[in-house]
């Protein structure tokens, strides 16, 4: 039964061996008891090798004396491995257990006994001549399919496993047995003896690089971070994402209000918005969605504070360009470090590591406003989650315990009229709603902006036109004249003098 992800004790946090993969030991609850037997399963390529080398150069740095033992490939093989990390494995003791090659001489295929028996046994009692002889703290078997294969029918198997675990548990060692799953049948046997159980996951999406995942299907005795964990495999070992647990980071939050800078602006939010609350900016394309969230951005900036931009829909060269375009000297904050933009690639980036991201932003850079423009790129760089609205209701309710005020940017389908509709529809979650129209009125178009929504106290009912200029945003008196503004071809009231024109 997955356990809830509880504070760790310091003592016994202090008792468990390191994985020495940081996300990872986050998710088991810090680390592995010493002493036991446990299993890591995933298909060829999800990165158990990876992960049993740092585990086993973790005891190395700790000076311990570790093992691995490799039934399937050389050591030349796990060196060119190491090689593709940067790692030495010096410390680290590599036993074969390969098939001589006197074993493809044709003598040797005929015997009285089944192969099973004889290549069983001598297996063994070479891994624990070697054993008593390094007598390692950690020891790795990579892999199982081939003690599977030697051990014969299931029965065998088990006993064998069973075996070597009584062998283990006197001399104090911790083992890590690797599964690449490659049996025809995958059986239960090793995961109910093993204390814990790691799975490793790889997704092959029809588009983009490969997604990965790991869940912890058990773990004896110890609370763990259930659910599933994206990672990634990079030059230099696995990169754990812990899932995001909003109510593990409760803090004391003071709404005060954070001006945009624009007084027009400011007045139609109630005086700007609040920290620890969300606000989503939806309209049209080219609205100025994108403008207004880089004012709140600047306007942060310039009270000292860190802004975090992670940006889906257009390159970092192109905003820089845009907003510079409407004076908005946006690059100086950047340069500075001020505003700090991430540009994501949605095939290539997974939601851990996006939401491991945000989290970076506000608990190392303390970032006290977070854009996310916008949530369409935000669906796309997930296209076969389903859960899409509760992980942002998680990451919305962290970064509002965190005090930070967020900045959601949705782009509606259509241009103008009322067949407008939006692919995620977050507007319950967000704590403000403003929205951005076109609308037709004396052969131009026109743009608009008013706040439908917003929990964190009174703001205008009114809509006002909407400007973007060379000299910035404009925001005009509200439109008193026209009538069904939002229908996007209003009607202007008779005896009503248009107190905004538009430039002749």
């Amino acid at each position: 039964m997955t356990r809830p992800s509880l504070p760790i004790d310091d003592t016994t946090a202090s008792s468990l061996l390191r994985t020495g993969v940081p996300g990872l030991d986050d998710v088991l609850g810090g680390g592995l008891t010493p002493g036991r037997l446990y299993l890591a399963e995933g298909s060829p390529g999800s990165g158990k090798t990876t992960i049993a080398m740092q585990f086993l150069m973790e005891g190395v740095r700790m000076g311990e004396a570790v093992l691995y033992v490799t039934l399937s490939e050389t050591a030349d093989e796990l060196q060119g491995v190491a090689r593709s990390h940067g790692w030495d494995l010096n410390g680290v003791e590599i036993r074969e257990m390969l098939p001589a090659q006197e074993s493809l001489s044709p003598e040797e295929q005929y015997t009285v006994f089944h192969p099973s028996e004889v290549e069983l046994g001598e297996t063994t009692i070479r891994i624990l001549e070697d054993v008593k002889r390094i007598n390692p703290s950690r020891v790795v078997f990579d892999s199982l399919s081939e003690l599977r294969l030697l051990a014969g029918n299931s029965l065998r198997y088990r006993r064998q496993i069973l075996a070597l675990k009584q062998f283990f548990a006197g001399r104090n060692c911790t083992v890590v047995l690797l599964d690449d799953m490659t049996a025809v049948e995958h059986d239960l046997q090793v995961q109910s003896i093993s204390h814990a159980v790691l799975r490793l996951e790889q997704i092959n999406p029809d588009y983009g690089g490969a997604r990965r995942r790991l869940v912890v299907l058990k773990y004896r005795g110890q609370s763990f971070r259930g659910g599933y964990h994206d990672y990634k495999i990079t030059r230099g070992g696995l990169i754990v994402f812990p899932r995001l647990v909003a109510a593990e980071h409760v803090e004391p939050v003071s709404q005060t209000k954070m001006p945009s800078g624009l007084k027009e602006l400011d007045d139609l939010l109630g005086g700007g918005i609040e920290r620890g609350t969300s606000t989503l900016l939806v309209g049209a394309p080219g609205t100025g969605k994108s403008s207004v969230a880089v004012q709140f951005a600047m306007a942060a900036a310039e009270r000292g504070e860190c802004a975090a931009l992670f940006i889906f829909d257009e390159s970092i060269a192109t905003m820089r360009t845009r907003s510079e375009g409407m004076g908005m000297p946006i690059s100086k904050y950047i340069d500075s470090g001020l505003i700090r933009v991430r540009q994501v690639d949605p095939a290539e980036l997974s939601p851990g590591e996006f939401v491991h991201e945000i989290r970076q932003a506000v608990t190392e850079h303390h970032a006290s406003v977070v854009v996310i423009d916008s949530l369409n790129g935000y669906l796309n760089a997930m296209p076969d989650e389903r859960f899409l609205i509760v992980q942002l209701h998680e990451l919305l309710t962290f970064l509002g315990q965190s005090g930070v005020a967020t900045v959601l940017i949705g782009a509606q389908h259509g241009l103008i009229g009322m067949q407008m509709h939006s692919p995620v529809d977050a507007s319950y979650l967000a704590d403000a709603v403003v929205l951005l129209r076109y609308f037709e009125a004396e052969g131009e178009v026109r743009q608009a902006i008013s706040v439908m929504k917003k929990r964190g106290g009174q703001h205008e009912r009114s809509i006002r036109s909407f400007k973007i200029t060379p000299d910035g945003l404009s925001l005009g008196p509200p439109l008193r004249q026209f009538r069904g503004i939002l229908t996007g071809v209003p009607i202007p009231l008779e005896g009503v003098v248009d107190p905004d024109p538009p430039a002749k």
